[in-house]
């Protein structure tokens, strides 16, 4: 496809178009941030529906479905579930007087809650900007393969901070609609294109492949469904959007029409990555590559290029998202409310760079996804829905929870990294652990305190 550069050239182009444009209306804090809380139903559903269907999408439920088969069915399940349980809160959710989740969590809890859901969520988003980066390098490398690949993720990182500090949350939002409307098309098409042209006597899928339970065990499906969920269900990206909205009505419906987006959005990425199982001559050496090699290999050429926008498109509106969430944490937790669109500019910029740092640690996709939502989910999730369902929680109880999940799901990674785990439990991922702890010890200190209130 030697028209690939110059069309997703035009395509990032263009996204910079709209955020210049945006940049104008930026004159506060509260405008860079959450938009001037004035976005519509319409524009949040496409934001919302444009940053969760990201790279752990796109590339780490690929890489599950072309390696397990059609149990990557089941992924979306706890995405789905939670999304529906926020569609229930979001209204709650816009009436708090909140730029972000520090916020949430710190007005009823306190500072030392506000600052540890603000450590948490800057290590763990820190970590989900530095694979995008590792996607945008994976897809620039398909594209131009004659580049150095270690310079790609540099390039495709500077893109990122240079377009989020642009307009924060104005440009990202406006511009996630047309990722969405890009993806939809692109995933879609694909999809029929592909379908239409499988031979499934010639092209099979592997027997195993049939099998709904993946070859998994519980322990399996549990360390790759439960940290999603979780951190869906604290996701503060999700939250700002929702703090973004125009009234508590609009956020509510955008929720349930970002419920059906997502429905139809990840099982078609699944669906095409099954497919290229079965139809890829020879297969990607990284299994999360499949959705980029059916753009390659599978599909005319113009159908292709649409393919390719959509993967970038999916990994910019994660990228910029989680980047301009890190900013908005690290003004809002640590007490600087009086923070200019400038100082948080030179912050997108920093963070940026400590991803791209980051980003140089690992090659992998869904293990490195699934960490990141542990660390999140297992220290903050709680939090949060304490916040919003038992404001009146002490706040001790809630600060040793937090600390606990997230020691604890610092600990155990470390712990099996140096192999001092013992067998029998080193097959669980670090969530289940972590959220005991958290749960555990925020019940002990509730109890422990209502005993001596008494």
């Amino acid at each position: 496809m030697e028209l690939a550069l110059p069309v997703i050239g035009l395509f990032l182009l263009g996204m910079t178009g709209v955020g210049v444009w945006h940049s104008r209306r930026v004159k506060t804090s509260e405008d860079f941030v959450l938009a001037g809380r004035n976005l519509p139903v319409h524009v949040l559903a496409g934001t919302l529906i444009a940053t969760w269907i990201g790279t752990g999408s796109l590339f780490g439920n690929a890489e599950f479905a072309f390696t397990h088969g059609v149990s990557a069915f089941f992924l979306p399940v706890s995405g789905l579930v939670g999304i529906l349980i926020l569609a229930w809160l979001a209204p709650r959710v816009r009436g708090l007087a909140a730029q972000g989740i520090p916020d949430i969590v710190g007005i009823p809890f306190g500072d030392h809650a506000r600052r540890i859901a603000a450590v948490a969520l800057i290590v763990a988003y820190l970590v989900i900007v530095s694979y995008q980066y590792r996607a945008g390098a994976a897809v620039a490398q398909r594209i131009l393969p004659g580049l150095p690949a270690a310079w790609l993720p540099v390039g495709f990182a500077l893109f990122v901070v240079l377009y989020t500090a642009l307009a924060g949350m104005v440009s990202v939002a406006w511009t996630d609609v047309v990722n969405g409307v890009v993806m939809s098309v692109g995933l879609l098409t694909a999809l029929v294109i592909v379908t239409l042209g499988w031979d499934r006597t010639a092209q099979p899928l592997p027997p195993q492949f049939l099998n709904l339970g993946g070859g998994m065990g519980t322990a399996g499906w549990v360390n790759v469904m439960l940290p999603s969920f979780l951190l869906l269900l604290g996701d503060a990206n999700l939250y700002q959007r929702f703090l973004s909205a125009e009234s508590p009505a609009a956020a509510r419906k955008s929720a349930i029409a970002t419920f059906f987006g997502l429905l139809v959005l990840e099982s078609a990425i699944i669906a095409l990555a099954l497919l290229a199982k079965a139809r890829l001559p020879v297969a990607p050496a990284n299994p999360g590559h499949a959705i980029i090699e059916v753009a390659f290999s599978l599909v005319p050429p113009a159908v292709g290029l649409l393919l390719a926008a959509t993967a970038v498109a999916v990994i910019v509106s994660t990228a910029d998202s989680y980047l301009l969430a890190c900013t908005t944490t690290f003004s809002s937790g640590f007490g600087q409310k009086q923070v200019t669109p400038k100082k948080q500019r030179i912050a997108v910029a920093v963070f940026g760079a400590v991803a791209l740092w980051i980003s140089f640690w690992s090659q992998k996709f869904l293990s490195v996804a699934l960490y990141a939502y542990t660390l999140y989910g297992a220290s903050l999730t709680p939090a949060v829905l304490c916040a919003l369902l038992r404001p009146k929680t002490q706040p001790r109880a809630v600060v040793g929870g937090m600390g606990a999940g997230l020691g604890v799901a610092l600990a155990w990674k470390a712990a099996s990294a140096a192999g001092v785990i013992p067998a029998a439990l080193d097959s669980w991922d670090p969530v289940l652990p972590a959220l005991a702890a958290n749960l555990l010890t925020l019940v002990v200190l509730e109890k422990t305190g209502d005993s001596l209130g008494a």
